[in-house]
């Protein structure tokens, strides 16, 4: 077999795809609340001849779909939630569908459907006869609020998959070679007296002025960190009368660095600088680690494959998404074409939609911004990409982005299909191949052992309330 009979199974099935995607965008449902969407995507997965489990690691629209009985195993992932506040209807003007709902401003109803055509070619494939193994798609949810796929990982969804293949919606076609920033988030909470503020200050205890200490020892830590650090910081509950002293006070805080250990020992300092809050404003501190997750651990294998494999795949880009692309791309304030290398920057800005794949621009690179993939990436070799779904430019979380998704963005969908079965493909059918991922995960990792950065009985819809 080619891998063409692959393709050719994904552009039959482009119809109910498509109407799939649209179906998700139309009813774009926040984290750990997509129970419409990965309804959907099960029924889907079921119909095909999967086995699924759902309700895994304690999250309702976590889900875990399985063909086959046998080795090697090779999976990919979903991701399906969307952005409070990005409601967009699928036009160049900017026009909520509903002012205040959500919207797929990162493309996951995208993601979530282009995975799923890579898995089921694949399954078909096994089914004829063409190559032997099983093959997974990992149903991971709430990524927008962080550790959807940790928690999987603590139930141990991931443990049985030999590597991953796995994609994100962007402008660009190219692998990714990149690490990311590892991080922690915290929700800290003041609890203090309240008081009338300006007849009775003396009998209050403000657990604003604990926010605010916290957030200045945070200040003045910044210059004694190193430069790759990010520490971030919101308050999220701050009183709601000047006149009276506040007994609830809350901040966000989140911090980044390149490697666990990095981010660790920081957070061990923002954990005592709380304390030395709470003390000085005579509050009592509380802080709670809503989220956490490693950096990327990048597979020069898996991109390497990818990047052949998107030279097979065809981009199916039709003149109505093109002319809607280029519709869409005016309505862009200066955009950066930044993300690719400078050879292909002036052909990126000549065009609407950038379809060339081009090679891996972020090799050796630390991305700035964290994902779940990254804890995904220490339990087995992930291979990942980006798939061009938006007009040259476009970015992330943005109007524009939801626009796109609904029509325009499903060529690049299913050219992502394509490459990922051919990639979960090349897995199963080349040992070597395999074999090589494999080992480059294991000398990458060297001698340090995943450790979750949650804790055992954390709850992933207590801490989404913080």
């Amino acid at each position: 077999m080619t891998k063409q009979a692959l393709f050719d199974d994904i552009a039959d099935d482009a119809d109910w795809l498509t109407d799939l995607a649209e179906q998700l965008w139309a009813n774009p449902e926040l984290s750990l609340q997509e129970h419409d969407s990965a309804a959907a995507l099960q029924n889907a997965l079921r119909e095909e001849g999967f086995t699924v489990e759902s309700g895994v690691a304690g999250i309702d629209t976590a889900f875990v779909a399985r063909y086959g009985d046998s080795d090697p195993v090779v999976g990919t992932m979903g991701e399906f939630d969307a952005l409070p506040g990005m409601s967009q209807q699928a036009k160049a003007e900017r026009e909520p569908v509903e002012e205040g709902a959500p919207g797929h401003g990162c493309g996951h109803n995208l993601f979530g459907i282009g995975s799923l055509a890579g898995a089921i070619a694949v399954k078909r494939a096994i089914e004829r006869g063409d190559c032997e193994g099983s093959v997974v798609y990992l149903g991971t949810p709430a990524e927008e609020v962080g550790a959807g796929k940790v928690y999987m990982i603590q139930a141990g969804a991931f443990e049985a998959v030999d590597a991953v293949i796995t994609w994100h919606p962007d402008w660009y076609n190219a692998p990714n070679e990149c690490s990311t920033l590892a991080m922690d988030a915290f929700d800290v909470r003041f609890s203090g007296e309240s008081a009338h503020a300006a007849k009775s200050p003396e009998a209050g205890r403000s657990a604003l002025d604990g926010v605010q200490l916290l957030g200045t020892g945070i200040e003045y830590m910044r210059e004694h960190v190193p430069d790759p650090v990010r520490i971030h910081y919101v308050v999220t509950e701050g009183g709601e009368a000047a006149n009276v002293v506040p007994e609830e006070a809350a901040m966000g805080v989140m911090v980044r660095a390149p490697g666990r250990a990095a981010v660790e020992r920081v957070s061990d300092r923002v954990r005592d600088a709380a304390e030395g809050a709470a003390l000085m404003s005579g509050t009592d501190a509380d802080v709670t680690q809503t989220t956490g997750m490693y950096g990327v651990l990048p597979n020069g294998t898996l991109a390497d494959s990818i990047r052949e494999n998107m030279d097979a795949a065809e981009f199916p880009l039709s003149e109505e998404q093109a002319a809607f692309a280029a519709d869409l791309k005016a309505t862009l304030d200066d955009p950066s074409y930044e993300s690719v290398p400078p050879a292909h920057r002036d052909e990126a800005a000549e065009a609407a939609m950038f379809t060339d794949p081009i090679d891996a621009p972020d090799a050796g690179e630390t991305a700035a911004y964290s994902t779940d993939s990254g804890d995904v990436s220490w339990n087995a070799p992930l291979g990942r990409f980006r798939a061009a779904t938006w007009p040259v430019g476009t970015p992330l979380h943005s109007w524009q982005a939801v626009a796109a998704g609904k029509e325009l963005g499903t060529a690049g969908m299913l050219f992502a299909g394509q490459v990922v079965a051919g990639s979960l493909y090349d897995l199963l059918t080349d040992e070597a191949l395999l074999a090589e991922a494999r080992a480059e995960y294991e000398r990458r990792k060297g001698d340090r052992e995943y450790e979750s950065p949650l804790p055992p009985d954390a709850d992933p819809y207590e801490l989404a309330e913080r």
